[in-house]
């Protein structure tokens, strides 16, 4: 099963890897067509969540290998590996400033 990535501003799905390549807790770098890089994550629960892969608190592309948590409301985050602000994997916002947010791309498994 092949997990997709929806393109920004485009109607097209992008096949970045096989569900079996994402290892629960861990993240992955893809290189999306228009040169962005997405991090893909998977949950305990096999779901899967991409977001930007630029922190931007720092400007590195290292979202990829931070750490992954949940909320006491059980929302998933990823933690940047650099400064530790937590990003919320379904919608991008930072849990930790409001004003701060990565782009969070639509995924499907096919």
């Amino acid at each position: 099963m092949n997990v997709e990535v929806l393109l920004p501003g485009t109607a097209d799905w992008f096949a970045v890897c096989d569900h079996d390549a994402l290892t629960p807790g861990r993240g992955v770098a893809a290189l999306l067509p228009d040169g962005r890089q997405a991090a893909l994550f998977t949950d305990r629960h096999g779901r899967a969540y991409a977001i930007d892969n630029r922190d931007p608190f720092t400007g590195a592309y290292v979202l990829s290998r931070g750490l992954i948590g949940s909320t006491a409301e059980g929302r998933a985050f990823v933690a940047s590996p650099l400064l530790k602000q937590r990003f919320d994997l379904e919608n991008g916002r930072c849990l930790d400033d409001g004003a701060v947010s990565v782009p969070a791309f639509p995924v499907r498994m096919r």
